[in-house]
């Protein structure tokens, strides 16, 4: 492994947890399309005509983007986009957890170049999910001289992407994972995050959650809690007026006598 990251320093090599994860969450996975300028960062193709991305210029782009965003001093001049649903969760939590903004839906042309907007904002550097999906953000940026981190897959198209990271831009666990990765190294370099140290935040909180799941996970877990609750047992029964336990006293206590029961009318006027 050493000699394939051997243009990164000892201290950014990745640890065999961090190729496992990227390879379970299909980091590497392409599409049956390749673009022309995308060949160098395409390892193979599979028999099923699949392309097979490269992992170790997936790291070593990681690690550049996040030398590239530590170099902005202010966190919130970077802007981190996604109209991708599966991206949007990430984006709010990359953005959370660096201090950088958040543009998770669609996105709103003239953005960075309409000054009369709103929402005009003027980044410093730009942060797209997806440069075919985003392409109105990247075009803007090309205009206004952002530079622009892009994750691209085999057939993105690279026109006014400045880093390329080669990575399955169209899974939620490829895309949580990048940006999760992205997060870490930034807190890392900043020196917020010990090398020595796991990061306390779990991978899942970038996943893109989808609410029918939710809602179903709930349901079956509330008839699981259910079925394992005890039913509710009634040991008091009906007391038998015949035993002469109703009120807990005696039946001959509670009978009228015949002779109250028969009163003669005429003795009441």
């Amino acid at each position: 492994m050493s000699s394939a990251f051997a243009a990164l320093p000892q201290v950014l090599h990745p640890k065999e947890e961090d190729i496992q994860m990227m390879l379970s969450a299909g980091v590497h996975t392409g599409t049956r399309n390749s673009d022309k300028m995308m060949e160098e960062y395409i390892w193979r193709r599979r028999k099923d005509g699949l392309h097979v991305l490269n992992i170790g210029k997936t790291w070593e782009k990681i690690m550049l983007a996040a030398r590239v965003i530590v170099a902005i001093e202010n966190p919130e001049d970077v802007v981190a986009i996604s109209a991708r649903p599966w991206g949007m969760r990430a984006v709010l939590k990359f953005a959370h957890y660096t201090g950088a903004q958040s543009i998770a839906g669609r996105f709103t042309p003239g953005t960075f170049t309409n000054q009369i907007t709103k929402q005009f904002r003027e980044p410093r550097l730009l942060i797209v999910t997806d440069p075919r999906t985003d392409s109105q953000a990247v075009r803007e940026a090309s205009y206004v001289n952002i530079p622009v981190i892009a994750f691209c897959d085999s057939d993105s198209p690279l026109q006014h992407v400045d880093i390329a990271i080669p990575a399955n831009n169209k899974g939620k666990h490829s895309i949580g994972l990048i940006y999760w990765l992205l997060a870490r190294e930034v807190l890392r370099l900043r020196g917020t995050v010990s090398r020595n140290s796991d990061w306390d935040v779990p991978v899942d909180l970038f996943f893109h959650r989808d609410i029918e799941e939710l809602k179903k996970n709930e349901e079956e877990q509330a008839k699981v809690d259910d079925a394992a609750s005890p039913a509710a047992v009634y040991d008091d029964a009906m007391p038998d007026a015949d035993a002469g336990a109703f009120a807990g006293e005696p039946v001959e206590a509670a009978q009228w006598s015949a002779e109250s029961a028969e009163a003669p009318v005429a003795e009441q006027w």
